[in-house]
């Protein structure tokens, strides 16, 4: 099963997601500090828990790494019309991944994080990272305590039936893709890095 610290370890060559010796397909050495290639998906043959948490800590560690050695500023700033910022884009998937995981799956606390607030004045793209890190790592404990993948959680943020942890967390690898496709387009509008 996937460690609940691989996010906020990913130099640990144990983890999957872990880009710190990744090599890109052009040959680029790749770290979660800044520009790192075309990492690639893991490659298991394992379970269904595992290989569906594999997939999404790759995929947070790909939105981790576009946020990753951007002046503050420049990743604050909106890359296109709609606002979107490379921080807004962390600072929402941190609200998302807590209010799917902890409080609609796990039924803790009262009311569910504001996903659509933008980063607070002085908030730091460290800080906001640290932050997503742990919103993973919490939400990979919820995952790891949970005994079945089709037991539904305690409640829904939509008006539904509360969802499953497989919904959960096929729910939380499309939107966490879809962002990570967003902040690609961002951070290559600002220093011109690609890859994932």
């Amino acid at each position: 099963m996937t460690d609940t610290a691989d996010l906020a370890n990913p130099t640990d060559p144990a983890n999957p997601a872990s880009t710190a010796d990744a090599t890109g397909a052009d040959g680029t050495a790749g770290t979660a500090e800044g520009p790192r290639g075309d990492v690639r998906p893991p490659g298991l043959e394992a379970d269904e828990r595992t290989t569906l948490l594999a997939f999404l800590d790759y995929l947070r560690e790909a939105v981790a790494a576009k946020a990753a050695g951007v002046p503050d500023e420049a990743a604050r700033a909106a890359g296109v019309p709609s606002g979107t910022s490379l921080l807004g884009l962390v600072r929402h998937l941190t609200a998302t991944e807590h209010n799917w995981f902890v409080w609609a799956y796990a039924g803790e606390g009262d009311d569910p994080l504001d996903d659509g607030a933008p980063p607070a004045p002085g908030e730091t793209a460290e800080e906001l990272l640290r932050a997503y890190r742990e919103a993973a790592g919490r939400s990979n404990a919820v995952v790891a305590a949970c005994d079945r993948l089709d037991r539904p959680g305690a409640r829904s943020l939509r008006e539904t039936p509360p969802p499953t942890m497989r919904w959960v967390l096929v729910h939380m690898i499309e939107e966490t893709a879809r962002h990570a496709g967003h902040a690609d387009i961002l951070r290559e509008r600002i220093d011109g890095s690609t890859g994932r």
